[in-house]
């Protein structure tokens, strides 16, 4: 422990990012309890003692084409932390994903004398492989959540430390499915015993929503039309979410039998038999949670050209690259119709002699991430501050 008045700079992007700068703060006034951390940040950091500049959600934006209507006001933000940065010098700035907007803000930051470190991998091992070079530039220490990573990192010369995922020490091993129901207050329910239960998730972002929100509705429906004890549990993140979510079951499927569930979206998927989900951080949820899933995405006809042109890696969701081979259906734009999206959610409603080996690779896959990485995690961030 140092008594040392040390000033953190940080910024986070979305919800994934505030639940990792969250543990490494309290991680870091273990360590450094007279440490004072700002910049940008969600609630749970804001928790931990964070003084967030600028509302996280202003950095939440999807797709290529999509970030071009905020382009201004994300050029603008980024100025200003800068500014406020190289005006009042912190003893290291941390950047949370978000790599198109931390990365160049640390590199800039680097040049002046800060010491940077960049928490959770960008996928430069998937697509934009040339990106690893101004990683170099950007920062001295790479923080990586997946061990592929650190390898990818090592045989580029770039300072990396595996931490292991947060997620993966915060799920048990076994997690229950009966207490989730629990918590969810469906065991007073008929809820409560049922072998059909759905979870739906689109996605926290407008723009996801937009693009999956209908098809999984319809799909909802194609499910409910070939097994009629179906239920279906769809959680949201805000108020905003929820008016959106709520104007297409009004318009698609006004008779659902589904239930939305402000936040618990953790609780949500282990209550569940089977999981519809947007590519993305949940799925790894759903994988640490040991459920069967169907993972989907849509974006832009434009965004999608581009992407598809710049991949280089076999899968989009995170079991999949984990395992290195297809362990979860991933059905991808004009793959993510209603019709393939029902079929392969009854399909893993039936559970067969498939479950049971599935959930071996969940658990293979689960162990080699709990690594105490907000404490790993930590220790490497000291390490570079009380570096000469």
């Amino acid at each position: 422990m140092s008594e040392k008045k040390i000033r953190i700079g940080m910024v986070a992007g979305e919800i994934s990012g505030d639940i990792l700068g969250a543990g490494l703060i309290k991680e870091l006034k273990k360590r450094y309890p007279n440490a004072r951390f700002e910049g940008i940040g969600g609630p749970l950091m804001i928790k931990e003692g964070f003084k967030s500049h600028v509302p996280m959600e202003r950095l939440s934006v999807m797709g290529l084409v999509e970030v071009l209507g905020r382009l201004f006001e994300l050029i603008g933000i980024r100025r200003r932390i800068k500014k406020y940065f190289l005006d009042n010098p912190p003893d290291v700035f941390i950047g949370i994903d978000a790599p198109d907007f931390t990365l160049g803000l640390e590199e800039s930051l680097r040049k002046s004398g800060i010491k940077t470190a960049h928490y959770v991998s960008p996928s430069v091992w998937a697509w934009r492989q040339k990106r690893v070079f101004k990683i170099a530039r950007a920062v001295d220490l790479m923080l990586t959540l997946f061990p592929f990573e650190a390898r990818f990192y090592k045989d580029h010369n770039v300072p990396v430390a595996f931490v292991g995922h947060p997620l993966a020490d915060m799920i048990p091993l076994e997690p229950s499915q009966g207490k989730a129901r629990e918590r969810l207050g469906l065991m007073l329910t008929p809820l409560g015993a049922s072998q059909n239960i759905v979870a739906l998730l689109p996605g926290s972002r407008s723009g996801e929503i937009h693009y999956l929100g209908e098809i999984f509705i319809e799909a909802a429906k194609l499910v409910l039309a070939q097994n009629a004890d179906a239920k279906f549990l769809l959680p949201y993140v805000n108020s905003e979410r929820k008016e959106q979510i709520e104007d297409i079951i009004q318009r698609l499927g006004p008779d659902l039998p589904i239930t939305l569930i402000q936040g618990q979206s953790r609780d949500v998927m282990a209550a569940s038999n089977v999981i519809l989900l947007a590519s993305g951080t949940a799925t790894l949820e759903a994988m640490l949670l040991k459920r069967p899933m169907v993972v989907a995405y849509r974006m832009s006809a434009i965004t999608f050209f581009i992407m598809k042109r710049l991949m280089k890696a076999p899968y989009i969701s995170l079991p999949n690259l984990l395992a290195n081979k297809a362990l979860v259906p991933e059905l991808i734009q004009a793959q993510a119709s209603p019709n393939n999206l029902a079929k392969s959610l009854l399909q893993r409603l039936k559970k067969d002699e498939n479950s049971e080996a599935l959930n071996a690779q969940y658990i293979k896959i689960h162990e080699s991430l709990k690594q105490d990485a907000s404490d790993k995690a930590a220790t490497a961030v000291a390490r570079l501050i009380d570096a000469k």
